[in-house]
């Protein structure tokens, strides 16, 4: 599964990186990156941080 962020829609709140710190981290501006893309299909931890974005700005996809 492939993890992206929009940089576009991220605010900064870090929700992200507190539920799955070895994905997401805040890059110097504060907004979200994604520090590993692939992931295994499914995982729920990936997939609970999509839902604690506020803006929307993390998804994933199935290749």
């Amino acid at each position: 599964m492939r993890v992206t962020v929009d940089p576009g829609r991220c605010d900064g709140y870090g929700n992200c990186v507190m539920t799955v710190p070895d994905v997401f981290d805040l890059d110097d501006e504060g907004r979200a990156v994604v520090v590993e893309d692939e992931v295994e299909p499914g995982r729920a931890d990936v997939l609970r941080a999509v839902v604690a974005c506020p803006y929307t700005a993390i998804s994933t996809h199935e290749d």
